[in-house]
């Protein structure tokens, strides 16, 4: 498992290397530069959100304001090429997307360029920024606090399939937010007496590798940790899931419409269309040092109760109770004013 200042050092590094980028002249409609570590095909309702966001906000791609998308298809190496031909191109700000490590490596490549990030993690733990309402420097955004949301999963799946005492952690060790948020979740589970044996994934072989490890084990659930490189193989997690029949908690709610059991956290559709509205407001001239870091104020308990069935499992009336809204005859969902306040 990568350390963080064994990561930081790695960016570092290749930022020493980068040429200086070329003086040009800023063309008449400003350009954003939209860098993910993933790839266009599994997020096209976060983009779109994103640029709901900007027209929402007064600006309109291919009207007055353009685009450069740049996608590293879950190439971590290929960030820094293409976060230094933005900052060569001298766009107006940068979107950063997919994990930390694109953030990381803008913020390493330019200290002048406005940088808006899309965050699921601590954006203070990750050094993204200095403080969440001052985030100084040229970096801001907002963040869904997917991963430190790991004690209230280990909860809710507990509530639902209470024999559940052995848990698996589908994660990826390459995520520099990987070592704490790994701890945060084994250290719930002690406090239940409930065992966590990690998963550790990169890629799509390893996730098959994972839960063949996960049979042998014969875990009784799986949590599966926050990263960019899940959200495109949910389908394979999902059908991994039903094929061991393990109680499974997810992050986000794309995994509970694609038949996975249940998940919780905060919306990333939300999220983009929050981060547009941010590029917008520094498209007009604010500064990223002066916009406080967004944190979601409602978070989503989706249960597919169609999984639910299948597995044995009976949704409890105390999950029953609390939903306020079924978004389908096979899900069930409810919305959280503060988690906090319930873990």
């Amino acid at each position: 498992m990568m350390r963080r200042r064994e990561f930081i050092m790695l960016l570092g590094g290749a930022a020493a290397a980068w040429p200086l980028a070329a003086r040009a002249q800023q063309p008449s409609m400003p350009v954003v530069g939209f860098v993910s570590s993933s790839n266009a095909q599994s997020t096209p309702h976060m983009t779109a959100a994103f640029l709901a966001g900007l027209k929402e906000n007064g600006f309109t791609e291919g009207e007055n304001v353009a685009i450069e998308y740049r996608w590293a298809d879950e190439h971590l190496e290929r960030l820094p090429s293409l976060v230094t031909d933005l900052v060569r191109r001298r766009v107006s700000v940068i979107f950063s997307t997919g994990g930390d490590v694109p953030t990381l490596v803008a913020k390493g490549a330019t200290t002048t360029i406005p940088i808006v990030f899309a965050t699921g993690a601590d954006p203070l733990r990750s050094g993204l920024v200095v403080s969440l309402n001052r985030p100084g420097g040229n970096a801001t955004g907002a963040t869904v606090v997917a991963g430190l949301l790991g004690a209230k999963r280990i909860a809710l799946l507990r509530e639902l399939a209470p024999n559940t005492n052995t848990l698996g952690l589908l994660v990826n060790p390459n995520n520099p937010n990987a070592e704490p948020e790994t701890a945060d979740v084994a250290a719930a589970a002690q406090s239940i007496h409930a065992q966590v044996q990690v998963l550790p994934a990169s890629n799509g072989e390893e996730i098959e590798a994972a839960f063949a490890a996960l049979a042998r084990s014969k875990l009784d659930g799986l949590v599966v940790n926050p990263d960019p490189i899940f959200f495109p193989r949910r389908d394979q997690i999902v059908a991994l899931a039903a094929r061991q029949v393990v109680p499974t908690i997810y992050y986000s709610r794309e995994y509970s419409e694609a038949g996975g059991l249940m998940s919780y956290g905060a919306s990333f559709t939300w999220l983009y269309r929050q981060c547009g509205t941010y590029v917008a407001r520094v498209l007009k001239g604010a500064k990223p040092a002066d916009l406080p870091v967004v944190q979601p104020t409602q978070f989503e308990l989706v249960i597919n109760a169609k999984t639910a069935k299948t597995l044995g499992l009976t949704v409890p009336p105390t999950l029953l109770a609390a939903a306020d809204e079924v978004t389908r005859p096979s899900a069930v969902c409810r919305h959280l004013s503060d988690d906090r306040e319930r873990v």
